[in-house]
């Protein structure tokens, strides 16, 4: 899967905003064709973004457009002009608002005959699924479930707090009143495992204070340490933190390391499945966890800094 620490938000709108957008450090880009453009000026943003794709310079991102969701008018003609004009650039297409695993399936069969027409290869461009309103979540299984393109699901935090009545205009903070627990752990967890269990990555939506970096932290710390891979940025500052946090540390990092290896050596060569590691037993279940923290670290660009001796 491709790594997703950081995702950045760019208004397709923006030709400034949208070279800068190629400097920065981050996992993943998404052109924004949605929230952030006016009506009148949607048109002219498919432009922007079909020609920012195909000047290139997005080496080491994953390169998504997110298009307007499916009760517009606009939708359809953002699917096709995009994909049409930079197909061959493009790696996702981010649908907002899904309510219902019928409206995934429409990206699909659409992604699937603009590929046919333009020659490119079935199934490489990916989808990715945002959550926002109270009937996604309840529908999230389904949702997770309903293509093989689907990649991540995304949780969009402002739209779904308006949807359930939430008591606050804060995106990210606990709503006034709300003093025991995280009112946010039920929508993370719900979203969380219908991922999981259709093996998608899930991406933590924006904090919307840009100015405030305690605040993110403190938002991504949440998201990360129930296993979330990555979250929204909004703004160059808000990049390496997204980065750290959804990064393991390098102890950690090196200790998967050593499991994977420890592990290897005592199942292959002494044919043990329960073994010592220094004070730590290690089996298959540990193997499993190392993977996964391993895969994150190599993803991150970590090196090892220890090895395994028998």
């Amino acid at each position: 899967m491709r790594s997703r620490r950081s995702v950045l938000a760019v208004p397709g709108s923006n030709p400034r905003f949208l070279a800068k957008a190629r400097t920065l450090p981050v996992d993943e880009v998404f052109l924004d064709l949605e929230d952030s453009v006016a009506p009148l000026a949607k048109e002219q943003a498919r432009a922007n973004v079909v020609a920012a794709l195909r000047e290139g310079g997005w080496t080491g991102k994953t390169r998504v457009v997110r298009v307007n969701d499916l009760t517009t008018q606009w939708t359809y003609r953002d699917v096709i002009e995009v994909v049409e004009g930079a197909g061959e650039f493009l790696d996702c297409v981010m649908l907002p608002k899904v309510q219902d695993p019928t409206q995934v399936v429409w990206l699909d069969t659409l992604l699937t005959q603009i590929e046919k027409t333009m020659g490119h290869t079935v199934g490489r461009i990916g989808i990715e699924a945002q959550i926002e309103n109270a009937r996604g979540l309840v529908n999230a299984d389904a949702i997770a479930g309903s293509s093989e393109r689907l990649e991540t699901l995304v949780f969009g935090p402002a739209d779904l707090m308006a949807s359930i009545n939430m008591r606050t205009l804060v995106v990210g903070e606990q709503p006034p009143g709300y003093v025991e627990g995280d009112a946010y752990h039920y929508i993370l967890m719900r979203l969380l495992m219908a991922a999981r269990t259709h093996d998608l990555q899930v991406i933590d939506g924006p904090y919307l204070q840009i100015k405030d970096l305690d605040g993110f932290r403190r938002a991504a710390r949440r998201s990360a340490a129930l296993g979330f891979d990555g979250k929204w940025v909004l703004h160059p500052s808000q990049v390496d933190a997204a980065n750290e946090v959804f990064s393991p540390s390098q102890e950690d990092y090196d200790h998967a390391e050593l499991i994977l290896e420890a592990y290897e050596y005592y199942t292959s060569v002494e044919r043990r499945g329960a073994v010592m590691l220094g004070d730590e037993m290690i089996d298959e279940a540990s193997r499993k966890m190392a993977l996964v923290v391993a895969a994150k670290g190599r993803a991150a660009g970590l090196s090892r800094t220890k090895s395994f001796t028998p």
